[in-house]
């Protein structure tokens, strides 16, 4: 049984959709250990104590730099053993100490099809907002194993949505949330647990 750590920032909707779908056993071969905050304010804390999931508070603001930072992320990581991280709304760029030292097992959530509006600065509902100012007629979100560079690691999974043309940033980011993202999340994170996904030449192949 693999050990999942769950980072995050805030709400924590896709963390719930995970804790859901655990409950639900379709993560299979794998479970939440952890939860580790940058922020001890957020709500996701609290689903964490709800679910009977540990939770651990690493304030972003108490560090100086970025890999001050990410080295305690990093300690913390290898002392909750875990076999994957997925990164569910948290909104500090990981220096590639972690990246290096789980490579291939850290995954992120985009809220758009990369490579579209993706990368440094591409975050939250500006995602939303660019995508609507290009006029695109699909969005979707990106499921991805994270490297050193924002959003440019092996795409796992990526689902669409069509766009209507009365979207705004805010339907259209709950449009993604409800039917992308809170679904290919926890797929992919069975999917990694179960060994179903091998990397070839940079890129992620799925046992479906």
């Amino acid at each position: 049984m693999k050990n999942i750590c769950v980072l995050v920032s805030g709400g924590g909707t896709n963390l719930q959709a995970l804790i859901d779908a655990q409950d639900r056993g379709e993560i299979k071969g794998g479970r939440i250990s952890c939860v580790i905050s940058s922020n001890p304010e957020a709500y996701a804390l609290e689903r964490a104590k709800k679910a009977g999931i540990a939770g651990v508070v690493i304030p972003r603001k108490e560090y100086q730099s970025s890999k001050a930072y990410s080295e305690a992320i990093l300690a913390e990581l290898d002392r909750q053993k875990a076999d994957l991280v997925v990164l569910a709304g948290f909104m500090t760029i990981l220096d590639e100490c972690v990246t290096k030292a789980y490579d291939y097992k850290i995954i992120n959530v985009h809220p758009a099809l990369i490579p579209s509006f993706c990368g440094e600065g591409f975050y939250g509902l500006k995602v939303h907002e660019k995508a609507l100012e290009y006029g695109v007629k699909v969005s979707g979100a990106t499921i991805h194993f994270v490297n050193e560079k924002a959003d440019a690691g092996a795409i796992i999974l990526q689902g669409t949505v069509d766009v209507a043309n009365d979207d705004t940033p805010q339907t259209l980011q709950r449009k993604i949330m409800e039917n992308v993202e809170w679904k290919l999340l926890p797929k992919a994170v069975s999917l990694f647990c179960e060994n179903r996904i091998s990397i070839k030449d940079g890129k992620a192949y799925v046992d479906l």
